[in-house]
């Protein structure tokens, strides 16, 4: 998740942690290491993500797993937190992840691709989007993407802030 056109409020991001932590403190004991990123590879791409997210649709999310070596970040865990902000770098919601698994392009079910909240939330839609988008950022690197390349899939709730948390969460 390229960070490099979205400069980042840290700080916000602190306090936003700080809030969840004084009120859910062990919940964030669990797990106390958390990233700060955004969804997609343009600050526009990052809002329309994010919105999903805001409004339910949005419960997954993927990448290729060498975004996660080219960039620095480390590999999601299951419990890990994310701290997700929007295309100008504000912090919006914390996420955290429930559920990983590594596979190719062609491993994507019905289940996964609706899940993680495209425009139409089908199959077609999501290899359509992502293949679109797997070569963008590929060719940013100045390489060739190709649909065996493991790709990280993976399913969150949102835990924070209280009032956009999922209801299952406790957490």
């Amino acid at each position: 998740m390229t960070t490099s056109f979205i400069v980042i409020d840290h700080a916000a991001a602190s306090r936003l942690w700080r809030d969840y932590a004084r009120a859910r403190p062990e919940a964030a004991a669990s797990d106390s290491a958390f990233t700060v990123e955004h969804f997609g590879d343009t600050p526009e791409l990052a809002d329309e993500l994010l919105h999903a997210v805001l409004g339910g649709r949005k419960r997954a999310t993927s990448a290729l797993v060498r975004e996660f070596t080219v960039d620095g970040d480390p590999r999601p865990r299951i419990g890990m937190h994310v701290i997700v902000c929007d295309g100008r770098g504000t912090p919006r919601v914390i996420l955290r992840t429930v559920e990983l698994r590594i596979g190719d392009f062609g491993s994507v079910d019905d289940k996964f691709a609706a899940d993680e909240g495209g425009r139409d939330r089908t199959l077609d839609g999501w290899r359509a989007g992502h293949r679109r988008y797997f070569t963008r950022v590929s060719s940013a690197w100045q390489t060739p993407w190709s649909e065996s390349e493991d790709i990280v899939f993976e399913r969150f709730r949102v835990v924070w802030p209280p009032a956009l948390a999922d209801a299952a969460s406790t957490d």
